[in-house]
């Protein structure tokens, strides 16, 4: 069973190039949005010492985070909303590139099932905004890679990546809502 989500919007890039901070803005403006599953885990796991986190048990982080996106896509498809999501499925297959997780084809299959709207927006490294916070310990050069690992990932799952401008939050927002608005 393929799940199409033609409705499903996916902004995704390295860490700390905005994509949150563009999906709250679109949240605040009253749009429908799926926050980031692998912040939500990090999070959990800090909290309870547990390690299915990227510096720890990279494997274990990524089962998670897939059963959360494959979780949160079927949850959203069925809306049959315009909804925005703060990262995807086919995110894991960059992520597992990435690093170098053994186990892809269940990713691919994944990818391949659970569809978003072909067009996925990407939001590339912007070092003027780039921070470290509790969850994002990356420094500048793997930031990158992910972005890199990432874009691959998608381009390898059949997405056209649309680029998000290096614009102040409301100009971006406006970029996305004119894209997924009037295609």
């Amino acid at each position: 069973m393929i799940h199409a989500g033609e409705r499903l919007f996916i902004v995704t890039g390295g860490p700390g190039s905005g994509k949150s901070t563009l999906l709250a803005a679109a949240a605040a403006a009253g749009y429908t949005t799926v926050p980031e599953s692998g912040r939500a885990i990090l999070q959990l796991q800090v909290a309870i010492g547990g390690t299915a986190v990227h510096w720890a048990d990279q494997a274990t982080y990524a089962e998670l985070m897939l059963d959360r996106e494959l979780q949160n896509h079927l949850r959203h498809a069925e809306t049959g909303l315009a909804t925005l999501f703060d990262r995807g499925v086919p995110d894991l297959l960059g992520y597992a590139r990435l690093c170098n997780l053994p186990r892809r084809e269940h990713l691919r299959k994944a990818a391949e099932l659970f569809r978003y709207n072909r067009k996925v927006f990407v939001a590339p490294p912007w070092r003027e905004i780039y921070a470290n916070d509790m969850e994002r310990k990356q420094d500048w050069s793997e930031a990158v890679r992910t972005y890199e690992a990432i874009a691959a990932g998608y381009d390898e799952a059949g997405y056209d990546l649309v680029e998000l401008p290096r614009v102040p939050v409301p100009e971006r927002l406006a970029f996305l809502v004119e894209h997924v608005t009037h295609g």
